[in-house]
């Protein structure tokens, strides 16, 4: 996907994520420093932590600066329709078991921040996209396929979404 799909309050929750992380560079600086002054670090347990937190915020901080440029970002607050797309809050029923679920479309670096949404990029996701209320899906999922009819297609918005 050349473009990512994201809100408005998703990428400020990411960049706000990118910030906190590069606070964190100084502070795990020091610690490497402090646990080096110890001595031997071939045994030095609380060195090793402090490189391996090191490592783990500077690949967060590439990985998170790498995809920044491809960001589209979308107010959640204009779309509306009857067809699902990115930002569509979707009901759907097993047409076998007569089970719900709901969920709300979003990009995937922001579905941590949605209780109830999904990447646009997941199976089922991407078997709803450009699809209607009364439509029929089928979803391959690790337990096989699964028939969904979709009950509901509707935009919530931000506030809704992300409690604003």
């Amino acid at each position: 996907m050349d473009s990512i799909p994201i809100s408005i309050q998703g990428y400020e929750l990411v960049k706000e994520k990118l910030d906190d992380l590069k606070r964190q560079r100084p502070e795990v600086s020091k610690a490497i420093g402090e646990a080096r002054e110890e001595g031997d670090l071939k045994e030095n347990a609380g060195y090793h932590a402090a490189r391996e937190r090191q490592g783990w915020i500077e690949a967060q901080i590439r990985f998170i600066e790498s995809r920044m440029p491809s960001f589209n970002v979308i107010d959640l607050d204009t779309l509306d329709g009857e067809t699902v797309t990115y930002g569509a809050t979707v009901e759907i029923e097993d047409v076998e078991t007569g089970e719900s679920k709901l969920y709300t479309i979003l990009g995937p670096d922001e579905t941590d921040y949605v209780k109830g949404s999904i990447s646009i990029l997941a199976p089922v996701a991407r078997a709803l996209l450009g699809k209607e209320e009364g439509d029929e899906v089928l979803v391959d999922i690790p337990k096989g396929k699964v028939e969904y009819e979709i009950t509901s297609v509707v935009f919530k918005g931000a506030k809704e979404l992300f409690g604003e």
